[in-house]
């Protein structure tokens, strides 16, 4: 079935669909060798692409992939940085047919469960938040965090015109605290925890929804199950768990 140019766009050149669609509109995309400013465009077999007057191949769309992985510290998550020496998606060895983008970021500094698919609507559903897919992360902090630091931390803070807050968060002792968030702002809890004195030295997303990174080795990776991930797209996933702070 033919795809949609803004899907194509996205999954080619490693873009969000919304940066994708602001591209095509921006008269970034030529198809055909003409320029083409409709993200809705079918994109038929043999046709022609060009994104910044660089060719474009047209990625295979047929079989959808799943990936997770355990991302080590040290490693980043685009597959556009031309500077980065190492990057998460070449731990996924063989590669796999077809090109993959994350559903979320982990930074460098960070490490534990990132997620990878070339199903566009599943990465948008996961990362959305109005979908509130809840992730579970364990974070040691420089000191330690006062009881009225964990309830500015649910109720949240200004950084940068942004709120930044947490569903929960639970002590685990030896300055080591486990966070519920069902947000993704850029470096969100590395900022919460600066502001609030306890700046984050190390930092592992142990669950995504329903997705556990459960004993998958550090730098490994594993396809999920049919069964995987349609869990993983039920909304609110994980939400039930934030709550209870059962893990």
């Amino acid at each position: 079935m033919a795809e949609t140019l803004g899907k194509i766009i996205s999954q080619a050149a490693f873009l969000s669909r919304r940066a994708a669609v602001t591209a095509i509109k921006s008269g970034r995309v030529r198809l055909n060798g003409k320029v083409c400013m409709n993200p809705a465009e079918r994109i038929e077999p043999g046709m022609r692409l060009a994104f910044d007057r660089r060719p474009l191949e047209i990625p295979d769309t047929s079989e959808k992939w799943y990936v997770m992985l355990n991302k080590p510290a040290g490693y980043v998550c685009t597959a556009s940085d031309p500077h980065a020496p190492l990057k998460a998606l070449d731990l996924i060895v063989p590669a796999p047919p077809v090109r993959l983008f994350s559903a979320g970021r982990l930074d460098k500094e960070s490490c534990g469960l990132i997620l990878f698919s070339n199903d566009g609507d599943f990465v948008a559903q996961l990362t959305h938040p109005k979908y509130g897919i809840v992730k579970r992360y364990v974070v040691r902090l420089a000191s330690e965090l006062t009881p009225e630091a964990q309830k500015q931390m649910v109720k949240g803070i200004k950084d940068e015109g942004e709120l930044l807050r947490v569903l929960s968060v639970r002590s685990l002792g030896g300055f080591r605290y486990e966070l519920h968030l069902n947000e993704g702002k850029k470096r969100e809890i590395r900022r919460l925890t600066a502001a609030l004195g306890a700046p984050t030295l190390e930092l592992e997303r142990l669950t995504v929804g329903t997705l556990e990174l459960g004993n998958l080795p550090r730098g490994q990776w594993r396809r999920l199950t049919d069964a995987e991930v349609k869990q993983a797209l039920t909304p609110g996933a994980g939400a039930d768990t934030a709550i209870s702070g059962e893990k």
